[in-house]
């Protein structure tokens, strides 16, 4: 009994140092990740003073690590809302202009339809005809709602109609649904993403 008690104290030990070295390096991943799209506070600023919502600098680098993590030219992946298709952007001034015009336009929509901010963060995400969907259902986004978006609307409209998913490996997916997405319906957990992650702009920069 003594000798199977040290074994599985060693195997408490070894699962704990474990643990601990893997938060480390998330830790240190994130910061990581916070640094690259730091680079980029200087043209944020000034896109977001020249399109009149400056308070929402944060939301925007947060919008910037959820989609690139500073990492590619395409900074806020804006190119489908600018042009409606991929890759057709090649700087990183112009996604953040491209982008940050984007979100202006989504958040005068949501101060008009008296939604919340979150909504206009998930529009980002899933188009601008989200906002009157929320308007519609109490004007607060949600996970719930966006799930129903996704299924009900998005994801048919864009040819997914008989609901097929894919597996999504995010902490917010696999305690809600066990980890997936609907295919083309954009992703659901979106507001929630950057919700955290201006968090870790917000405690690293």
């Amino acid at each position: 009994m003594g000798k199977l008690m040290k074994i599985v104290k060693k195997l408490l030990l070894l699962f704990f140092l474990v643990l601990i070295i893997g938060v480390g390096y998330l830790g240190y991943q994130i910061r990581q990740n916070v640094q690259h799209v730091m680079n980029y506070e200087a043209e944020v600023e000034q896109a977001v003073t020249e399109n009149n919502i400056p308070e929402y600098k944060n939301l925007v680098l947060a919008i910037i690590y959820t989609e690139s993590k500073g990492r590619t030219e395409d900074l806020m992946q804006s190119s489908e809302s600018a042009y409606g298709k991929r890759q057709m952007i090649g700087t990183t001034k112009e996604s953040i202009d491209a982008g940050v015009a984007f979100l202006a336009q989504a958040i005068e929509k949501t101060n008009d339809a008296g939604c919340d901010i979150w909504t206009a963060v998930q529009a980002y995400n899933f188009g601008l005809d989200y906002i009157q969907f929320i308007k519609e259902r109490g004007g607060k986004n949600s996970i719930r709602l966006a799930e129903e978006y996704s299924k009900e609307v998005l994801s048919p409209l864009l040819g997914n109609n008989d609901q097929k998913t894919y597996r999504y490996y995010r902490p917010q997916a696999l305690i809600y649904n066990g980890g997936f997405l609907y295919s083309n319906g954009g992703n659901m957990f979106y507001a929630d993403l950057v919700k955290m992650n201006e968090q870790f702009i917000k405690w690293l920069k």
